[in-house]
């Protein structure tokens, strides 16, 4: 299921790049860079919302419904990571020895030299 809104979700992406691509601009026209054209109308220079412009609001909202499912899927499917797992074998604890095996003591620590004097080497 998840890789399937994930493909999904890969070609809403691909229309609305080719969607936003195939639109001409606003400023398009060199009346525009005087100022001329959208003073006068009520919806601006380009007129009403033409169909390019609202096949470009409906894939954009598909887009980003679809991130939201993806989201909240992807929240509710668990974690898999590799890292976890690693985690869980580290925090195994080492196993006990038996209770009537002898103990041996570590070694004595060397002792180290106070500050600011350097070992004796012979």
């Amino acid at each position: 299921m998840f890789v399937a809104l994930s493909v999904l979700h890969l070609l809403i992406a691909v229309v609305l790049v080719l969607v936003v691509l195939l639109q001409s601009g606003k400023g398009a026209d060199i009346g525009a860079a005087f100022g001329g054209g959208s003073s006068q109308t009520v919806f601006g220079g380009r007129g009403a919302a033409t169909f390019m412009s609202k096949l470009t609001t409906a894939t954009a909202i598909l887009f980003m419904v679809s991130s939201l499912i993806l989201a909240i899927y992807a929240g509710h499917r668990g974690s898999s990571s590799v890292i976890t797992e690693e985690r869980a074998k580290q925090a195994v604890p080492a196993p006990a020895p038996p209770a009537n095996a002898p103990v041996t003591p570590a070694p004595p620590a060397e002792k180290a030299p106070p500050q600011g004097q350097m070992p004796h080497t012979k």
